[in-house]
């Protein structure tokens, strides 16, 4: 960049082109890139109680957003755990990877496309026959997954009976029974995302 010859005084030599707010703007770069929230994206179909999940590990500090090109909300917010701070962002309802809807379309690409520490599958333990279908995609995808079981009180009531060992040992992924409703189990949660994200 060559001196404009005005009487403001703002040449600089070469090699000092650099300075001042470029410099500033590359520096601050390079400390945002250090300070990348580990980033947690909750997964799973409509009404398993991924949002009082998501709730539960944010509190109030949270924003909702349309994902870029859509109309679809995300639901984006910061949870402290054992003093680590984590980002949350609760996915649109899914089914699939393969989508149909374009809610399912923006979750899949958020997975595929975004820096995802840990996948938080929230399924029904009512249902989990018709849910594990969605754990396994995320799998072969190559995502890091938890399997967090969520209503067991519910399906206790049903007679059901979840073997939480068993599951992790058939899935070699982390298994977390709860029912986020009623405040149980989201304790063991909050150590087993601290526990697989390093």
């Amino acid at each position: 960049m060559e001196c404009h010859k005005c009487n403001k005084n703002c040449y600089k030599p070469k090699g000092k082109q650099k300075q001042g707010i470029w410099k500033w703007l590359g520096k601050n770069q390079e400390v945002a890139d250090r300070e990348r929230l580990p980033q947690i994206a909750l997964v799973g179909t409509p009404n398993v109680g991924k949002s009082v999940v998501f709730n539960a590990l944010t509190g109030t500090y949270v924003t909702v957003s349309n994902y870029p090109g859509t109309t679809v909300e995300v639901s984006r917010g910061e949870a402290k755990i054992q003093e680590r701070r984590f980002a949350v962002v609760d996915t649109p309802g899914m089914y699939s990877l393969l989508p149909i809807t374009e809610e399912e379309k923006v979750a899949r690409d958020l997975l595929l496309s975004e820096p995802v520490d840990l996948v938080v599958h929230v399924v029904d333990a009512k249902n989990l026959g018709r849910m594990l279908p969605l754990t396994f995609q995320l799998l072969e995808a190559g995502l890091p997954v938890l399997l967090a079981v969520n209503m067991i009180d519910e399906a206790q009531q049903l007679g059901i009976q979840i073997n939480r060992e068993e599951l992790e040992k058939k899935l070699q992924v982390p298994v977390v029974t709860m029912a986020a409703a009623l405040n149980f189990g989201l304790t063991e949660l909050k150590e087993k995302i601290c526990e697989y994200v390093k």
